[in-house]
């Protein structure tokens, strides 16, 4: 099964009401953990690496670890440039064959985004390959994204139509409230439940309405949408961590957008999460193990469990590989 581009998958995602998961990968294991649960379920999935994925891995690696899982699984797959901050970066992913990219121009004022991301879309639409931008300015830490909470700014709907007009974009990343890394909001920003838990402010649904009645049937994108389990956040905990106050995006506000614009939803810090459980829990059971493939067997395992709970609790995109595949193939 060759690689897929988005927008078959944001068609049926948005027709459907439900969302894609766009899991960020680093290493074999993730994306075996990953690929093995999308087609156990038969869910499409978009694979996506950012800049500090590159750098760790190197481009190639990446490139043949998703080939690899293509041979394996017989799913639509899409491989995804997360957080391109350049022209050059998201041209060498498109050589590269990426079939997705995302330019990152959020921290430009808006006509300068505007003109930045025009040049991503013209080569990206001249090799057939799809493009995101993002309009608002989320808070929080991703490898090389580092935005201060006071610096985050919502998406203003007044300014979509024209955004999306000017660019030519395939699919826009929106701000309502996510946020990114595993510390999303600081306990001052929460409220605690009777059990003393924190609960995060409720994401701007009235925000992210105003901008699907301003460009109606287009594919939105959350970032930063980690819900930090609480489950993997406790083991990690009562095995030697040190996660206090981690906190992230409510599962159910997750699933209220899925229903909506919301075609796609990123996931990265719930898979750091679960890996590094399984490895922290390993290793205080079995401190006499050496070997790599005992306890990054036991992550795997992990992120394995947390994509099929993403897929059919939170994305509702199991069963839907088929519905796509014809599609890609209707339009060839």
């Amino acid at each position: 099964m060759p690689l897929v581009g988005t927008k078959e998958m944001f068609k049926k995602a948005y027709e459907g009401g439900y969302a894609i998961g766009a899991f960020n990968i680093n290493n074999m294991e993730i994306v075996q953990g990953i690929t093995e649960a999308a087609a156990e379920l038969k869910s499409p999935v978009i694979l996506q690496a950012s800049a500090g994925a590159r750098k760790y891995a190197k481009g190639p690696y990446l490139r043949h670890l998703v080939e690899a899982a293509l041979e394996v699984n017989d799913i639509p797959v899409a491989l995804h440039l997360d957080h391109g901050p350049d022209f050059e970066t998201c041209k060498a992913c498109i050589d590269d064959g990426f079939t997705s990219v995302m330019f990152d121009g959020s921290k430009y004022e808006f006509k300068e985004n505007i003109k930045r991301t025009q040049e991503v879309v013209a080569y990206a639409h001249e090799h057939g390959v799809v493009v995101e931008a993002e309009l608002g300015k989320l808070a929080g830490i991703e490898d090389d994204v580092k935005v201060a909470a006071h610096e985050a700014a919502y998406t203003q709907p007044e300014e979509v139509e024209e955004f999306v007009r000017e660019t030519g974009v395939d699919s826009l990343a929106i701000a309502i409230g996510t946020s990114h890394g595993a510390f999303k909001f600081k306990p001052e920003q929460c409220t605690r439940n009777a059990d003393g838990v924190l609960v995060p402010p409720e994401l701007r649904f009235d925000i992210l309405a105003e901008i699907e009645k301003k460009i109606p049937e287009f594919p939105i994108v959350l970032h930063g949408a980690s819900s930090v389990i609480p489950k993997y956040v406790k083991i990690i905990n009562d095995n030697g961590g040190k996660l206090d106050d981690a906190v992230g995006i409510p599962e159910d506000q997750l699933r209220k957008a899925a229903k909506s614009a919301v075609c796609k939803i990123n996931i990265d810090s719930d898979l750091r999460l679960a890996m590094t459980a399984g490895i922290r829990e390993h290793f205080m059971a079995h401190p006499e193990h050496f070997d790599p493939r005992q306890y990054i067997a036991d992550g795997r395992s992990y992120v394995k469990e947390l994509v099929e709970h993403k897929i059919q609790d939170v994305l509702g995109s199991n069963g839907r590989a088929d519905e796509i595949l014809a599609l890609v193939k209707a339009n060839k």
